[in-house]
């Protein structure tokens, strides 16, 4: 005899098949009715409990950009400079190992071209560059290096790297270790003088 799930319990459940639904397909190609199907619903319950499609998207890239955020914050607490950003490198190179936070994280930056997600996009990146700024006290140059660099282990984690024997990606599985960004800095990226 099966119970009933609470309403907390169910919100959920759709939550977990919706962020591999949407992380998978994106927007525009998750189905909300194969979402409901796999939770044994409707297509109606899952509107009435998140609105629309588009804000049950953008629930799930927010949470997934926020987990990221916060581990990082974490990781980086008491210490500054290099240090700190060392060690919110290394837990947002753990962070990678969920594919599906992920992948949201990447479709909620291919969705962009919808002004609404952009806006959302945007607020979740200025959390993250935030974070990452705050955290260290580094100047922007290297905040923005490192930020750089993470998208491109986001990329190589979505190609899925670790399988290819070859040398360029060795060179994505790159890790973020303490010196990796000491070379950079605000006066060696100075635009050149017209």
């Amino acid at each position: 005899m099966s119970t009933r799930m609470s309403g907390p319990e169910r919100r959920a459940q759709i939550l977990g098949i919706a962020a591999r639904e949407f992380g998978a397909h994106g927007l525009h190609g998750a189905s909300i009715d194969g979402i409901a199907r796999e939770a044994g619903i409707t297509q109606a319950y899952v509107f009435r409990m998140f609105g629309t499609k588009k804000a049950l998207f953008l629930e799930l890239v927010t949470g997934a950009f926020a987990g990221l955020v916060d581990a990082m914050a974490k990781a980086g607490e008491g210490t500054v400079g290099i240090e700190a950003l060392a060690r919110m490198g290394a837990e947002y190179y753990e962070n990678l190992a969920d594919d599906t936070a992920l992948r949201l994280q990447l479709q909620g930056f291919a969705a962009c071209g919808d002004s609404e997600v952009r806006d959302v996009v945007r607020g979740c990146f200025a959390r993250l560059w935030g974070a990452t700024a705050d955290g260290t006290g580094l100047d922007p140059v290297t905040v923005k290096t490192f930020l750089a660099f993470g998208m491109l282990l986001n990329a190589g984690a979505a190609l899925d790297v670790a399988e290819i024997d070859e040398p360029w990606a060795d060179g994505v599985r790159t890790l973020i270790r303490p010196g990796l960004f000491e070379h950079v800095t605000t006066a060696t990226n100075r635009p050149a003088s017209s």
